[in-house]
């Protein structure tokens, strides 16, 4: 018995007929699977990007000539700077009370690299607690949500594979406490063979797939899902406002009322958060302006002699490297979601697959591409923006190997650095060592104090912490 006609003559003209040769081996129930995953796909989107990225010129090189560096508000270092930092803070602060706010976490991710099963978020990171990043995340929104008076929404965007595991955990634990909490799935495109562009299987009735990339959050939150969508949800709520983060960074200042304050006084659609970078092959995404316009270009595209252009100071002229940390317009994202699709980028993996024998194939090199979409592909098309520096050390050091640079020794290592510079802004004396690295882990909880001033009102001066410290 073949399949229906109707599904033989699509997947004949777009030259995938193979993800059917196992029709006849298949029971009533796996068919309608494989056929519900077949038919979920755009073909002529792929086709363009089969054309695109596996038998055209994937690479798109950006002229030297074209980049130029971006304005920047440079961290604050006079008071009058600091007076309309304050300001900017103020601002913020009326819009969380207003409820005008909204987060979204993109959490999509699995602990695979840090040889951990399970969501990336649900990684017990505490440097003493061994609390969760999604704990940490959750506990800073609730804080927040107190300190301004109004509860601050979370939405989280899951991948397919995690999206109930997430939900599970997020249960297990009561939510953290969070009063208004959704997540939701981001999209999924099929997995292509790297030289011939042909769809691979998974199985016999499953189609490969892989997550859209983090740029598929646009479309994500505008998806129909029960009652309404997302975006549907927060117009109903009054959130204009959304801050965006990436859940592998502990150390973010979710909510932040400064970046808040910031972006509303520029009357941008999406604001960015970005630090110096520390030296020309350091593998973050560089802000610039390409032809005039805001751009983003990831750091394997950043032509070499561009990576390491310097000014006259020594600096690099292309310094202003992304974390990842965003405020978008809730009507800019409507707009992105509508008409205005981020485009595709390549990536090459190593995929398992269902090979024409139909044994399992793992293949020792990369033998597919994924088809990935990039939040930050919607800066060139904002009509305003804003980018904003951070220092390094309070806001950034994201989790992303089990050993060496981005650990959990060095996301410890940090955690505890701030913690400790917070108690002896205080007035509470903590051991060092030669390095100035605090000597032990210290962590306090973000429904103890959300920041070094809340601290000082909570502790009482010359404090002696001789050991491993965890305030809650």
């Amino acid at each position: 018995m073949s399949a229906d006609p109707a599904i033989m003559e699509r997947l004949h003209r777009h030259g995938q007929e193979h993800l059917v040769q196992y029709w006849a081996e298949l029971e009533a129930e796996a068919r309608a699977v494989l056929v519900a995953e077949i038919e979920s796909i755009d073909f002529e989107q792929l086709d363009r990007l089969i054309a695109q990225f596996v038998r055209g010129d994937e690479d798109i090189h950006v002229a030297a000539s074209d980049v130029e560096p971006i304005e920047v508000t440079r961290m604050p270092e006079t008071d009058g700077q600091r007076a309309s930092r304050r300001r900017s803070a103020s601002l913020g602060a009326e819009m969380l009370a207003a409820g005008e706010v909204g987060v979204v976490l993109v959490a999509g991710g699995s602990g695979t690299r840090l040889g951990f099963e399970g969501p990336k978020g649900t990684f017990p990171i505490g440097p003493v607690s061994s609390a969760s990043l999604f704990q940490i995340h959750a506990e800073k929104i609730v804080a927040l949500s107190r300190r301004h008076g109004r509860p601050i929404p979370l939405y989280i965007m899951t991948s397919p594979e995690n999206h109930q595991a997430t939900i599970d955990f997020l249960d297990r634990h009561d939510r953290f406490g969070l009063e208004h909490l959704r997540c939701f799935p981001q999209g999924r495109m099929p997995v292509v063979d790297r030289v011939t562009g042909k769809v691979l299987l998974s199985s016999r009735d499953h189609v490969s797939f892989a997550p859209d990339g983090h740029g598929g959050v646009l479309a994500a939150l505008a998806a129909p899902a029960g009652d309404q969508s997302c975006l549907d949800e927060m117009r109903d709520l009054g959130v204009n406002t959304l801050f965006y983060f990436q859940v592998d960074n502990p150390m973010v200042r979710i909510a932040d009322p400064t970046f808040l304050g910031l972006h509303r006084e520029a009357a941008a659609e999406m604001s960015f958060k970005v630090v110096e970078r520390q030296a020309p092959e350091e593998k973050l995404g560089v802000v610039v302006r390409v032809k005039g316009r805001p751009s983003v270009i990831e750091y394997s595209d950043l032509a070499p002699e561009l990576a390491a252009r310097r000014i006259g100071s020594g600096t690099l002229e292309l310094w202003a490297g992304s974390i990842a940390v965003h405020i978008l317009e809730r009507s800019f994202v409507e707009r992105m979601a509508g008409d205005g699709r981020l485009p595709y980028h390549r990536a090459i993996k190593k995929t398992p697959f269902l090979d024409d024998s139909g044994r399992e194939n793992r293949p020792d090199s990369p033998n597919s591409v994924k088809f990935e979409q990039f939040i930050f592909d919607a800066l060139p098309r904002a009509e305003r923006w804003s980018i904003v520096e951070t220092d390094r050390a309070g806001e950034f050091e994201p989790l992303k190997n089990a050993v060496g640079p981005e650990s959990p020794a060095t996301v410890h290592q940090r955690m505890s650095d701030q913690f400790g510079d917070w108690l002896e802004q205080a007035g509470a004396v903590v051991p060092r060592r030669p390095d100035g690295g605090v000597a032990f882990g210290i962590e306090i909880s973000p429904l103890f104090a959300l920041d070094a001033a809340e601290l000082r009102a909570k502790i009482e001066p010359g404090l002696v912490v001789e050991r491993p410290i965890y305030l809650r």
